[in-house]
């Protein structure tokens, strides 16, 4: 576990070329020379768009454990390319077993959205102690109060269907306020509901941007303990869905993605002319290359930000914590922990 997993090389210019230059890759466009990175401080790599990669360069990556993710300009995930699968085989094993296992499956979801909601519970009264409109802090209270009463009717769920309709119930509720944690004019920023293909206005742009770079993140901690990132517990499994890395982003959607488009937007870090909208694209409404600049950003500065793990009982960088997650959910599952732990900010 090292902090270079940290660091991740995002490639966004257009036909922008990664080539494999000694230890180190380095970034063209045009003949123009953009970057050079050594290999030993890179844990990934993201290309964005029509960006490539030299084929010698994704041999050295692959053969050293550092995942290429192939993202559209929007964000959303296209591809992965990865060398071999790491870890001992009888892990994926026992990861298998306790998919089939009903009630070692509940029970793994049960913490998932136990962390989760706890979460979510704690941006929610952040916000409401620090708004201004008493009407906002009224509705933030009562969503907090709600979060807190599916929070206790998780432990008397007896299937792992009504597990997840907690969770579902708890992700409405949160939503439902979510434009009350907006501290700008609504002209500038507002939020009615979560969409997602496409999203249809410049918060839910943000979000979905986000939640794809996390969703890649934790595929690559989920591959890095050797688990299977497809075989998920409270997500179904789905052809070419990452239902495992699905479940481990959960407990980090409101740490680590909602409370940093939060303060990017209250902060006026982003502004509306960093997003476009694209008529032939479904009406989407998408981050334009200055703002995905900004975002990307700040989303490696906030990976560095180190928060308290209780289970650790250290402080961690918030970029390490789906490794350090994903390490407990193998743990539970060779049986060396009763149960899985999720982390609560």
């Amino acid at each position: 576990m090292t902090r270079e997993l940290l660091n991740t090389l995002f490639v966004m210019t257009p036909d922008a070329y990664v080539r494999l230059d000694h230890d180190a890759l380095k970034v063209e466009a045009d003949g123009v020379k953009l970057a050079q990175v050594p290999l030993h401080h890179l844990g990934s790599v993201m290309l964005f768009g029509n960006a490539m990669m030299s084929t010698q360069a994704m041999h050295r990556c692959a053969s050293e454990g550092r995942a290429i993710n192939l993202m559209d300009y929007g964000g959303r995930f296209k591809a992965r390319v990865v060398g071999p699968m790491c870890g001992n085989v009888l892990l994926r094993q026992a990861q298998y077993e306790a998919q089939r296992d009903e009630v070692r499956t509940r029970e793994i979801a049960r913490s998932i959205v136990a962390g989760k909601i706890k979460n979510c519970y704690q941006s929610v009264m952040r916000a409401a102690r620090d708004t201004k409109v008493e009407e906002d802090g009224a509705v933030l209270r009562a969503c907090g109060l709600a979060l807190g009463l599916l929070l206790g009717a998780l432990s008397s769920q007896e299937s792992t269907e009504s597990v997840r309709g907690i969770e579902g119930q708890a992700a409405a509720l949160y939503f439902e306020v979510f434009g009350a944690m907006l501290l700008v004019p609504a002209d500038e920023f507002s939020f009615r509901l979560r969409s997602r293909r496409p999203p249809r206005d410049r918060v839910n742009a943000l979000l979905s941007f986000l939640y794809a770079l996390l969703a890649a993140d934790c595929t690559a901690a989920c591959e890095g303990v050797g688990l299977d990132p497809q075989f998920g517990f409270l997500h179904t499994l789905r052809p070419g869905r990452p239902s495992l890395a699905l479940d481990l982003m959960e407990e980090f959607r409101p740490v680590l993605a909602d409370r940093l488009v939060l303060t990017l937007i209250n902060r006026k870090q982003i502004r509306p002319e960093h997003f476009e909208q694209r008529e032939e694209a479904g009406e989407s409404v998408l981050l334009t290359e200055a703002g995905r600049k900004i975002v990307l950003g700040a989303y490696q500065d906030r990976k560095k930000e180190e928060v308290p793990h209780l289970l650790l009982k250290e402080k961690a960088p918030l970029g390490l914590l789906p490794h350090l997650q994903a390490r407990l959910l193998a743990r539970h599952l060779r049986g060396d922990l009763d149960g899985y732990v999720p982390f609560a900010a």
